[in-house]
C-alpha cells in the first residue's frame, strides 16, 4: 500500500490518526462528536439518502453516523493511511474511500449531492482554493465547520500556550469571520448560508472540566440565552449552489 500524501494539503493525515481521535476520548468527546453529528444530519435534511463526499474525513467522525443513516459516503484522503480508522470503524461496504489531491480531486463537477470538510479548512494553507474544489464538485451543498473568530477564539494567540498545556496535542490553526468564509463560498456560486455555532464555551475549557454533564448544562444555558448563536464556535456553515437568476439579484 503505498503512504506517500497526493497534493499539497495533507492536514488530514494528523487528523486521521489515533492520536487526533484521543481528543474526543470519554464522556466529554463523545458529547462534542454526538452535537457535531446531530447538526450535520441536520443540515443534510433535505437531501436524506443522497450521495456524500467527506473531504478528509479519515478521521471517521461523520462517516460512520452518515453510513447509519442511510447516505452513500465517500471519502477522500489525501493519503491511504487515511482510511485506516474508517475500515476499523465502519462494516465494509459502508463507505468508498479515494486517495487523492484535495485540491484537485478525480470527480466530474456536481458528483454529489453534498460535499463535507470538518476538522481541514483551519489547517490547510490555500483554504480558499479547498472551498473552490468542495463546491466544484458538490451538486446541492457544502457543509464545513471552523473555529469562529467572534468568539472565545479572539483569544487565541494570548492563550494557545496554555490551550497547548491543556490538550497536549494541539496545534496552530486559522480562525476565521463569518463573513470571509461566505463570501468565498458566494464567489463559487454558493449562497442562503445556514449557521449552526456548536459551543459557547471553549472546548479546551469543557475537556479541562471533563464532566459531560457539565457541558450539557452549561451549553443548553447558553444557548436558551442566545449566547452560543451569537458566540458560539466552531461553527458549521452550511452553503447551497444557486441558480444563475439568484446570483444576479
Amino acid at each position: 500500500m503505498d503512504m506517500a500524501t497526493i497534493g499539497i494539503e495533507t492536514a488530514d493525515v494528523e487528523t486521521s490518526s489515533e492520536d487526533y481521535a484521543g481528543r474526543f476520548a470519554g464522556a466529554v468527546g463523545e458529547h462534542f462528536l454526538a452535537v457535531q453529528a446531530r447538526v450535520t444530519l441536520r443540515l443534510l435534511s433535505p437531501w436524506a439518502g443522497g450521495t456524500v463526499l467527506d473531504v478528509g474525513g479519515g478521521h471517521a467522525q461523520l462517516a460512520a453516523p452518515l453510513a447509519a443513516h442511510g447516505f452513500r459516503v465517500t471519502v477522500a484522503g489525501s493519503s491511504e493511511v487515511c482510511r485506516a480508522r474508517l475500515d476499523r470503524l465502519l462494516p465494509a461496504g459502508a463507505f468508498e474511500f479515494r486517495a487523492a489531491d484535495l485540491l484537485a480531486l478525480p470527480f466530474p463537477d456536481r458528483s454529489f449531492d453534498a460535499v463535507l470538510a470538518f476538522r481541514l479548512l483551519p489547517h490547510a494553507e490555500r483554504w480558499q482554493a479547498l472551498l473552490g474544489e468542495l463546491c466544484r464538485v458538490a451538486r446541492h451543498a457544502v457543509i464545513v465547520d471552523y473555529p469562529d473568530r467572534r468568539s472565545f477564539n479572539l483569544f487565541t494567540g494570548a492563550l494557545f500556550g496554555a490551550k497547548k498545556r491543556v490538550e497536549g496535542n494541539t496545534r496552530p490553526y486559522r480562525c476565521f469571520t463569518r463573513r470571509e468564509v461566505i463570501e468565498t463560498l458566494a464567489r463559487q456560486g454558493f449562497g442562503r448560508p445556514l449557521l449552526a455555532p456548536q459551543f459557547f464555551l471553549p472546548m479546551v475549557v469543557h475537556r479541562k472540566v471533563g464532566k459531560a454533564g457539565f457541558s450539557r448544562a452549561v451549553e443548553a444555558v447558553s444557548g436558551a440565552l442566545g449566547a452560543t448563536r451569537a458566540f458560539g464556535s466552531p461553527i458549521i456553515l452550511r452553503a447551497e449552489r444557486l441558480q444563475s437568476k439568484e446570483r444576479e439579484s
